[in-house]
């Protein structure tokens, strides 16, 4: 299934849908509605729905093919990431490639303590931006950077979760764009904390949650999932790579997550930058430079689609030209 959150045109309100086909969606409640039963409150919350895509999947079967009532265009309904606000996101730094070669520009070895356990930082929840929405530099950036990054979310909750039962707990996976102000980061992890302004301005999420059941194909006996990745600015392709290239795989990852702390449904989990992802590592005189207003940035994953997101000017104080 593949879920998603949008503005309903009709009501302006966030609206969870599912496409059952053919890129249209149907909002849950309507699924449900058609059924003759109640509407369970789940319907109207993607944080919720996430903890119950059993009974979803049931009603979308009885719905079937032959209904049509409630159908909305994608073209006309403004997405908003998969899960909006969720309630922690956790993003690790699980790609060997891509921790080697950004501590290689700085001249430093890879730490030994990196390969003890899977790393990460919170990020800021309430600064998710959805497929197509604009992102602009924070104030006093210059080296705007993209991150080519899958994101899991959560659909159970857990608590010390071991890892040959991880699965149980995983909604689906989405797409991230980890915006990183390369400048801002630099300095203010130089006092040994963050990343924290360098990262909190704004990530894109989306285009939507495919749940897990689509990828069972590409999962193999290590727990390692098998997807290309791709990143474009302005058309031309400056990343590939594959999510099998991950370090540590997503059973260890939740695993590490959940110790000592409750995982709940709608949680974010985030890769890290796959091998290449990034400006940074790729050297911005290699990539026509870091992100200024009028780029656009397209991130693709095999079989969750493309993320895509206009890079703007600020409203106050934008110091960065555009390019010519």
């Amino acid at each position: 299934m593949r879920l998603a959150n949008v503005i309903d045109p009709r009501t302006g309100q966030v609206l969870p849908v599912i496409e059952p086909h053919d890129g249209a969606c149907v909002p849950l409640s309507e699924i449900f509605a058609s059924t003759g039963g109640d509407v369970p409150q789940f319907a109207a919350n993607m944080k919720l729905a996430v903890e119950h895509l059993g009974e979803i999947r049931t009603a979308l079967g009885e719905w079937g093919r032959r209904h049509s009532r409630g159908r909305l265009d994608l073209a006309e309904a403004p997405l908003l990431p998969p899960v909006v606000q969720p309630g922690t996101f956790r993003d690790f730094y699980a790609f060997e490639q891509h921790v080697a070669r950004c501590r290689a520009k700085r001249g430093l070895a890879m730490e030994p303590a990196w390969y003890e356990q899977p790393a990460f930082y919170f990020s800021n929840p309430v600064a998710l931006a959805g497929h197509e929405a604009p992102v602009h530099a924070p104030l006093g950036c210059r080296e705007l950077d993209f991150e080519l990054e899958l994101g899991l979310v959560i659909g159970r909750p857990g608590r010390d979760i071991p890892a040959d039962r991880t699965w149980d707990h995983v909604a689906g996976f989405t797409i991230i764009n980890d915006f990183s102000a390369r400048d801002l980061q630099r300095r203010e992890m130089a006092v040994g904390l963050g990343p924290a302004k360098g990262k909190d301005f704004a990530t894109a999420v989306g285009p939507c949650l495919v749940t897990l059941d689509e990828f069972r194909d590409r999962i193999d006996e290590s727990g390692k999932l098998r997807l290309r990745m791709a990143a474009r600015v302005n058309g031309r392709e400056l990343s590939q790579g594959n999510s099998a290239s991950m370090y540590f795989t997503w059973p260890r990852i939740i695993e590490q997550a959940s110790r000592d702390a409750e995982l709940l449904p709608g949680d974010l989990l985030g890769s890290g930058t796959v091998g290449t992802g990034c400006i940074l590592e790729l050297g911005p005189e290699n990539t026509g430079g870091w992100l200024v207003p009028g780029d656009e940035v397209e991130l693709e994953i095999e079989r969750l689609g493309v993320l895509r997101t206009p890079i703007t000017a600020r409203k106050v104080e934008t110091a960065i030209e555009p390019r010519a």
